[in-house]
């Protein structure tokens, strides 16, 4: 099941620069560095700020709150959610920075799962 809450979305309209801002000003640790996934925390910290790049004219996807979990076993999760009646708007999906998935609670707001 879901182990904890991972990450934040802060939207930026530059990611290079607010890791920059953020590592300078702030003395935060960048923890992922892949392009369109960067992550900074404060030294020690489990959780992390995701620094999510806005495109002109974008935003968060209605009903995304920039809010990710981990679990041990995303697949094993997502089973067992889905068996409880869990609506996923994403199955797992694999990239080049990990797997994830994404559902929503009955307000509509969408978390992603890692």
């Amino acid at each position: 099941m879901i182990k904890k809450i991972y990450s934040y979305a802060v939207m930026v309209r530059n990611e290079n620069k607010a890791v920059k801002w953020y590592t300078q000003k702030l003395g935060f640790k960048v923890v992922d560095n892949y392009k369109g996934w960067k992550t900074v925390a404060p030294k020690g910290s489990k959780n992390v700020i995701h620094l999510c790049q806005v495109y002109k004219g974008q935003g968060l996807e209605p009903g995304n709150q920039g809010v990710s979990m981990h679990t041990d076993n995303l697949d094993k999760t997502y089973k067992q959610l889905r068996a409880k009646g869990v609506v996923f708007t994403m199955k797992p999906t694999k990239t080049e920075w990990g797997t994830f998935a994404s559902f929503k609670d009955p307000d509509g707001n969408e978390f992603t799962l890692y």
